[in-house]
């Protein structure tokens, strides 16, 4: 049987080199170069998807008196239901005449009203819709909570105080003036100026709620 050639030499390109030696014996030897380079790009790996999850589990604090909701602070770390919650609320807000700026000159009233009663009923059913199995968790059911009180503490007061009065009245008078503008018509409601101030007010709240929803969406 012919003896086994001499021991050969591994290049420089190989990560693994198995050797027979003269003397039978065999041996692996592994490039240090090409492992030192894959443990690297493992701990970059590890690095970036630590950073990651510190940054997705992070604290996010909403400060409930920008809010008008007392000047309680809420802190969660937020997860994915929290954020498809401020989504789907975010965008309510941003589409209808309720998170976005009130002009007392231009815009009509009766239709604000419209908007802020159907962000209501979305905003209920969106919470119905979230499963009792994430209710239970700390973040979500804070998310939860924040929202039931915006709807309670911040939209109720005022339309329990002025829709009723302010439609009955609204109403009356598109019948005796059909040819009149409704921006015309509502100024001349008796308590107009308490109205609006209150209006603006609560505008400013939901402004701000839906800034937090985005910021929500968006850390």
């Amino acid at each position: 049987m012919a003896s086994p050639s001499a021991t050969p030499t591994p290049s420089n390109k190989d990560i693994v080199s198995i050797i027979l030696a003269e003397d039978w014996s065999l041996s692996i030897q592994v490039s240090a170069l090409p492992l030192l380079a894959i443990a690297l790009l493992v701990l970059c790996g590890w690095g970036v998807l630590r950073w990651w999850f510190r940054r997705r589990l992070k604290d996010f604090e909403i400060d409930g008196a920008e809010l008008g909701l007392g000047d309680q602070k809420i802190s969660f770390k937020p997860n994915d239901t929290d954020r498809q919650i401020a989504y789907s609320i975010w965008v309510e807000l941003s589409t209808r005449k309720i998170g976005l700026p009130i002009d007392a000159e231009h815009d009509v009233i009766a239709e604000v009203y419209d908007s802020w009663y159907a962000f209501f009923g979305v905003t209920r059913e969106l919470i119905k819709g979230v499963p009792v199995s994430k209710v239970r968790g700390k973040s979500t059911s804070k998310i939860v909570d924040l929202s039931v009180e915006v709807l309670n503490e911040g939209l109720r007061p005022h339309l329990t105080k002025w829709q009723a009065r302010f439609r009955h009245w609204y109403e009356q008078q598109l019948e005796n003036k059909t040819d009149a503008e409704p921006q015309s018509v509502q100024q001349n409601f008796p308590a107009y100026q308490e109205l609006v101030e209150d209006l603006l007010e609560v505008n400013q709240k939901l402004i701000a709620y839906r800034a937090k929803m985005n910021q929500l969406v968006r850390d």
